[in-house]
């Protein structure tokens, strides 16, 4: 995966080829490009002031993280789009996007103006695309959340994680935390694991990937989002007796949701008011993530300053660079 940001090639570039052979990583403070300002320290872009920068398009295009067929999703985020149409007077257009990197390199270049950036790349779309996530899907009570978790077939011959040495194991990106970061550093730290040493890593692309080809027995483990794995047995895509799970890990936020920076005031204040006004029921978008677990069946608002806190953590570890060119 190759992108003109640096950050995106560095996070794949430092944490393959560094984490893989087990050696030690250089920590990296996040900061934004320098495109950016953040005069609030709120660590996300500020909104111009100079109303040249600014943009106020007629057609919003919205990209929802490229976690499984976008076909689906579309269909999925119809009724919320329309919701948002009568709440801006734009048009909105379902954008969607092949890859992590794609998706972030179209805000940065102005064609993106709305999106749900999953949890391992929201940094690097905060640093380098002027990304400002405000909102995250969640229960009713507030409970948000998804855990990465390592997962097997039956009768594959893993059982524990050390099960993995010797064997191949599946990412889906270098952008993804439950994907690729925070599994690469667990198996580095806690299980001295380390890839094309003491097992072959591949990369799905995607976490549907994943998951299909170890319930179809292509992948003997997969590092996976927890919560795309309940959506898929939900929707019968795969058998939940198809799959075995050897590890989960702690809590992590799930897909933050936001605006570029450089969109107007009155169109940001907009487009929250659609977020957070959106009537979930009997709504696709409640079909589809009310499977989860905890369901997410509303929109909260986040703080990307400390809801993030952990990924950037995680980021840090694994010597993720947020330069971007």
């Amino acid at each position: 995966m190759r992108s003109r940001i640096a950050a995106v090639a560095r996070a794949a570039g430092l944490s393959v080829a560094m984490l893989m052979s087990g050696a030690a990583v250089a920590h990296a403070e996040f900061k934004l490009d320098a495109r950016y300002t953040d005069a609030d320290g709120d660590m996300v872009a500020d909104v111009p002031t100079d109303a040249a920068q600014l943009m106020d398009p007629d057609t919003l295009i919205f990209a929802y993280t490229p976690v499984e067929d976008p076909a689906v999703y579309a269909d999925v985020w119809a009724d919320f789009l329309k919701h948002m149409e009568e709440k801006t007077g734009k048009s909105v257009q379902f954008f969607p996007v092949q890859s992590n990197a794609a998706q972030i390199e179209a805000m940065r270049a102005g064609r993106l103006h709305v999106a749900g950036f999953n949890t391992g790349s929201n940094p690097i779309a905060v640093a380098c695309a002027g990304f400002r996530p405000f909102a995250m899907m969640a229960a009713k009570d507030g409970a948000f959340g998804y855990e990465m978790e390592i997962i097997t077939y039956p009768g594959s011959g893993v059982e524990k994680v050390e099960d993995i040495k010797g064997k191949q194991l599946a990412f889906t990106a270098e952008t993804s935390n439950s994907g690729f970061k925070a599994p690469s550093a667990l198996l580095k730290a806690e299980y001295n694991l380390a890839a094309n040493t003491d097992f072959e890593p591949v990369f799905s692309g995607k976490h549907d990937n994943s998951i299909l080809g170890v319930a179809n027995k292509d992948y003997p483990a997969a590092a996976i989002a927890n919560s795309v794995m309940k959506r898929m047995v939900a929707r019968d895509v795969i058998k939940a007796d198809q799959v075995v799970s050897i590890y989960k890990s702690q809590t992590f936020p799930t897909t933050g949701y936001g605006v570029a920076y450089n969109l107007t005031p009155d169109l940001q204040a907009k487009i929250q008011d659609a977020f957070m006004s959106f009537d979930w029921t009997g709504s696709k978008l409640l079909a589809e993530f009310q499977t989860s677990e905890p369901p997410q069946e509303t929109f909260i608002p986040i703080s990307f300053k400390e809801n993030w806190a952990v990924i950037r953590q995680i980021d840090e570890a694994t010597g993720v660079s947020y330069e971007c060119q």
